[in-house]
């Protein structure tokens, strides 16, 4: 705990020189692992790869930006063709515009899906004809500016104030904001406006309530336990990397994170099949990991 608190330290310190940032108001990107590493190795000597989502001159993979949004639309994809469904033709809202919910929505598009509605914390913007990727990078990526410019630049978009985005009916609804930001009132309209299948890419972007009234109403539903799991996975395959002094392609860690993503989807399906929940994916997603963790304990002797 003191050696973390010192890195922290040493961090806010060294931020300070650039700019004037309260501690509290500073958010975790790109920039501060790279400044937390640096610290990291002044304070200790070491080099090894103790931080993931490093820069690419200094350690980072490939496709860790995009992994988390990815690897949502991998496991969305194994759970709707199971239901002899799939994205194409689908129309998609996806909640956020960050990392997220950026390659989400892009991952979505490149499997056929119209995506018409993102959003940030003061509202949302809806576009019929399909969101345009390169003007939302440009705007939040880019410059951290306000999603409303969205609807300035293309014609026949409308951006809205406020919360709501859950009213504009579609049939794939992607929460990757923040948590709690659908609510049973905001699953009940999903429900009632034809929504067949939720997927979390945030963590906990669902209350309870709002869970429980989706799986009792059939819809198609993916937990962020397992369905957000892309961004950690690649982080390992980050560490993988550094420990075997290797830089692999895009190609080649998009296809790794690929194929962990359908495994994630196999087994969570699995387990919840073999307990009697079958097309119960929170209780698959609870059950696999509590019986990976189990199994490792007993197998070190622990319980």
């Amino acid at each position: 705990m003191a050696f973390c608190q010192s890195l922290m330290n040493e961090l806010y310190k060294y931020i300070g020189q650039f700019e004037d940032v309260p501690a509290g108001d500073i958010g975790v990107g790109a920039r501060e692992v790279g400044f937390m590493y640096g610290q990291y190795k002044k304070l200790t000597g070491l080099y090894e790869g103790v931080l993931t989502g490093k820069g690419l001159p200094y350690g980072g993979s490939l496709v860790r930006t995009q992994a988390t949004g990815y690897g949502l639309i991998y496991i969305l994809n194994e759970m709707l063709a199971a239901a002899g469904k799939d994205l194409a033709g689908k129309t998609v809202v996806v909640t956020g515009s960050g990392n997220v919910a950026t390659y989400a929505a892009e991952k979505a598009q490149q499997c056929g899906a119209n995506v018409v509605a993102m959003c940030d914390s003061n509202g949302y913007i809806y576009d019929k004809d399909g969101i345009k990727l390169d003007i939302v990078k440009a705007i939040k990526s880019n410059r951290s500016a306000r999603i409303s410019e969205y609807a300035a630049q293309v014609p026949g978009s409308v951006y809205t104030e406020g919360c709501g985005i859950w009213t504009i009916p579609c049939d794939i609804y992607l929460p990757c904001a923040t948590q709690n930001e659908l609510d049973l009132e905001g699953a009940k309209i999903l429900v009632k406006n034809g929504v067949f299948a939720v997927a979390e890419g945030a963590n906990m972007p669902l209350t309870r309530e709002a869970t429980d009234y989706l799986k009792e109403n059939g819809i198609l539903f993916m937990p962020g336990k397992a369905a957000n799991a892309g961004g950690v996975a690649t982080s390992g395959l980050e560490m993988s990397q550094n420990s075997l002094r290797l830089s692999w392609t895009a190609e080649e860690v998009d296809a790794r994170l690929h194929q962990i993503m359908v495994d994630i989807y196999a087994k969570v399906s699995d387990a919840a099949k073999r307990y009697g929940h079958e097309g119960d994916f929170v209780a698959g997603a609870n059950i696999a990991g509590f019986e990976k963790v189990a199994a490792a304990m007993m197998a070190q002797g622990i319980v």
